[in-house]
């Protein structure tokens, strides 16, 4: 579903944020990218979701070059980023219609979609009242609604879990896991390394840009925890 291949990206002065990376996502996957600040994910990320531009390697979803089919690849995708930046100007439901719009999403299907969604990360109530009303907790939750609507097969996620009470976490993780049952593919970052030990099927590690551990969850671990082990390799 997501291949990666010799990517890398610098930035003024030369210095490398990603340098050759190499990676292969599966359907089913749920993989989890950790890191330090700095370390190279959002870079990483931004680029996976067409985002940013670069010009060393290749990008590939489904068979598709983000830089040669940027938008069939991204048809097929959704990106919530750290800090979703949303229209404040419209409604809740406005704002997932204009998203059913883009993607083409038929009025029945949307409907299901948002009123599912909706539903469970209880929201529905809100969806009349202006996202600039919202909590940060809330546009959140508005920004995955939007990301879900048109089933993706490649969801791409930064700090999802940043401003998500529990039960709300709990719900994006129980979802999550029904996307890739259901074929899709995922590829998150995060910090709480607790998440992605009990929730990825597949963990990378990357250091300085370069990716220093990948593999399934098991075998990065082993017979110690993924914090112990995020520890010894950042050292």
């Amino acid at each position: 579903m997501l291949k990666i291949e010799n990517f890398s990206k610098s930035y003024k002065g030369g210095k490398k944020a990603v340098d050759g990376l190499n990676l292969q996502i599966d359907s089913g996957d749920i993989f989890g990218f950790i890191g330090h600040n700095g370390a190279g994910k959002t870079t990483t990320i931004r680029a996976i979701a067409g985002v940013l531009d670069f010009e060393e390697g290749n990008i590939m979803i489904n068979g598709m070059s983000i830089k040669k089919d940027p938008v069939k690849c991204k048809k097929i995708t959704a990106y919530i980023p750290d800090n979703p930046d949303l229209y404040d100007h419209l409604t809740g439901i406005s704002y997932l219609n204009f998203i059913g719009d883009i993607y083409e999403i038929s009025k029945a299907d949307r409907e299901k979609a948002i009123e599912k969604y909706a539903d469970a990360f209880e929201l529905t109530s809100n969806l009349g009242d202006k996202v600039a009303s919202y909590s940060h907790g809330m546009k959140q939750k508005l920004a995955i609604i939007s990301a879900l609507l048109h089933k993706p097969k490649l969801l791409i996620l930064d700090e999802p879990f940043v401003g998500l009470d529990p039960k709300a976490s709990l719900t994006l993780k129980n979802i999550m896991k029904e996307l890739c049952n259901n074929g899709s593919a995922i590829f998150f970052s995060t910090h709480v390394l607790e998440v992605a030990e009990k929730l990825c099927n597949r963990i990378g590690i990357i250091k300085d840009g370069k990716l220093v551990i990948c593999g399934a969850t098991d075998d990065v671990i082993g017979n110690s925890s993924l914090e112990n082990v995020f520890m010894d390799l950042i050292d």
